[in-house]
């Protein structure tokens, strides 16, 4: 099995929409996650736009697509980008793929981008999401604590981060 990542293209609109409208997906997702076709179509093509600043990258099996990751810079000076949107199909859940996909993206901002510093949230309810992260190597930094207007109710949030230093 070989897990490989490439940057979206329009072509793959139709399966990130489709992933993003999984229900076990969806409720994860950040809020203002565009999941409609045209803006999952303006965020690819912003990808193909600014490849040094923003990032929807497919993770594929074997050729296949199984999942994303996006990515933003947010401090040029200070070389860090925030990471975001990982979700993995359900026909390739389970088989530590997403955990692959993970590390091979940090090393992917780290050593290739010349990031300094990733760091990403994750709600605090999503249980899955948060054993992950650690498995992949994140460090888990603090709570933002009810953070987030979410299904009626404030939501905390779990901050990660990753430096180059935690890779070895």
């Amino acid at each position: 099995m070989t897990i490989t990542l490439r940057r979206a293209t329009s072509a793959d609109v139709a399966f990130l929409v489709a992933l993003y409208a999984d229900e076990d997906v969806a409720r994860f997702l950040a809020a203002v996650r565009a999941t409609a076709p045209d803006d999952v179509a303006a965020e690819v093509a912003r990808s193909e736009r600014e490849p040094e600043a923003f990032g929807v990258v497919l993770v594929e099996v074997d050729g296949e697509r199984a999942g994303v990751v996006t990515w933003e810079r947010v401090n040029r000076r200070s070389r860090i980008a925030s990471v975001g949107g990982f979700a993995v199909a359900a026909p390739f859940r389970g088989r530590g793929i997403g955990l692959e996909a993970a590390r091979a993206m940090q090393r992917h901002l780290i050593h290739e981008r010349g990031f300094h510093r990733l760091q990403m949230e994750v709600y605090a309810f999503n249980e899955r999401a948060l054993h992950h992260a650690e498995r992949a190597g994140w460090i888990r930094e603090g709570t933002r604590r009810k953070a987030y207007w979410r299904d009626g109710e404030w939501v905390d949030s779990v901050l990660f981060g990753v430096v180059e230093e935690d890779l070895a």
